[in-house]
């Protein structure tokens, strides 16, 4: 009657991984009542949300939400149709290349008081290194996106995302899971976890509207905006959705890669060598600029890679609009539809030793078409994707150049996945001053 619930629901992560190969690159699995299917090749990716877009829709429903749209409600990750189409041509021109560069002071600052801070520890003082990537890169976004920092609300707003996330996925992971009015320990949580990140973001745009002196920043464009036909200006409800939706997805994600990729380097000294040279070489222990960063080829193949083994997202959902065939088999309408980043990431057809750290596959022109997707595919593709690859860049090298840092714990971290791909309790690390 459950269905494949109770393996998924024990641990999604190893469920997909395990289901792809031991069955293949698209499994039916049943949790409770929901039907889904499960994509893990590059092609099949390419049938559904790309050659089918149009069959395979974000499962936003305002009268039953689930998943993410639990806490980010319309915001740009979850809406659809018109309203996706308006916000994201509204938002756009934050997230252009030319408009990034003039971010790069405030990231610079977030990536020094990091270093700073680590300095007053102490040589040798262990950290989380997980804790402590994601308070850097709560700081850029906070600072780049709203002009404002948050750094004195950092344990509310981890302990709250951390909540907030787990319950979202476990709505996905678990039908059977009770309607939020039902007061259950984990539903009160949840509850009391978006009224702290809902009072911390509507006291932004409440200190927003209050000042007199106009920031250039994604918020200002928000409250400024004024409907085409109606000359409405967005409610605080859609601006709270999309401020908390670039809050929440423009700080995990890029936390989770610098995380990832300073544990790869620790583990492959080799690699962490020659990165250490070309940072030499090319920065001459100084904070690179816009200029400069163009010159780190190797520093953008250690990210990639790394990107490609522990993905951010490691999986996207979509719901199936209507009864469809992929490569011959049927796919039924109001089923959902797992595309796994991951599982992508290491498909052996498309990637040698595909569990083999190796930077060098991006210094080649090999072209891979979808089987590397970090930042999603098709028209949804992440709209933040350029500053994410500009803040990763600038803050990996600013931290390789001035620590080292080492693994407390030589045994392989275990991945959880909750959307994004984390390890699970974080990672200690002894801080290593160069």
């Amino acid at each position: 009657m459950l269905g494949n619930l109770r393996q998924y629901k024990a641990n999604p992560f190893q469920a997909i991984c395990s289901w792809q190969r031991d069955y293949g690159d698209l499994v039916s699995f049943r949790l409770a009542v929901r039907q889904l299917y499960l994509f893990s090749h590059p092609q099949l990716v390419e049938q559904a949300l790309v050659k089918q877009s149009h069959n395979f829709v974000k499962m936003y429903n305002p009268k039953k939400p689930t998943g993410l749209s639990l806490i980010l409600g319309q915001g740009l990750l979850t809406s659809q149709g018109d309203l996706w189409r308006r916000q994201r041509r509204l938002m756009q021109p934050v997230f252009q290349r030319a408009n990034l560069t003039s971010m790069l002071p405030q990231m610079i600052t977030a990536g020094n008081n990091l270093l700073h801070r680590w300095q007053q520890l102490g040589d040798e003082a262990q950290v989380n290194l997980a804790d402590e990537m994601m308070q850097l890169a709560l700081e850029v976004i906070t600072q780049t996106m709203f002009s404002t920092s948050v750094l004195d609300k950092v344990g509310e707003i981890a302990s709250a995302l951390d909540t907030g996330l787990k319950y979202a996925a476990k709505t996905i992971s678990n039908p059977l899971t009770p309607p939020l009015f039902i007061p259950t320990p984990a539903n009160r949580a949840f509850k009391q976890a978006t009224g702290v990140l809902d009072d911390i973001i509507y006291s932004m745009i409440d200190q927003r509207r209050s000042q007199s002196i106009e920031q250039r920043d994604l918020l200002s464009m928000l409250l400024k905006v004024r409907d085409d036909d109606t000359g409405n200006a967005m409610s605080d409800q859609q601006i709270r959705d999309e401020v908390i939706t670039i809050f929440t997805a423009g700080h995990e994600t890029t936390a989770n890669v610098l995380t990832w990729t300073l544990y790869l380097l620790a583990r492959h000294p080799d690699v962490l060598a020659r990165l250490k040279t070309e940072l030499h070489d090319q920065l001459q222990g100084n904070t690179p600029d816009a200029e400069s960063l163009q010159q780190l080829v190797y520093t953008r193949a250690v990210l990639s890679e790394a990107m490609r083994i522990r993905p951010p997202a490691g999986i996207l959902i979509r719901k199936i609009s209507q009864d469809t065939e992929i490569d011959g088999y049927a796919l039924k309408a109001d089923s959902l539809a797992i595309f796994s980043i991951y599982n992508v990431h290491h498909h052996p057809d498309y990637w040698q030793q595909p569990e083999q750290f190796d930077p060098e596959r991006f210094l080649t022109a090999e072209k891979r078409k979808l089987a590397y997707m970090p930042f999603g595919t098709g028209e949804r593709v992440c709209i933040g994707n350029h500053f994410a690859l500009l803040e990763s860049q600038l803050l990996l090298s600013m931290i390789v150049q001035h620590y080292d840092v080492e693994l407390l714990n030589n045994d392989e971290i275990e991945i959880e996945m909750a959307v994004t791909v984390r390890p699970k309790g974080g990672i200690p690390v002894r801080l290593k001053r160069r």
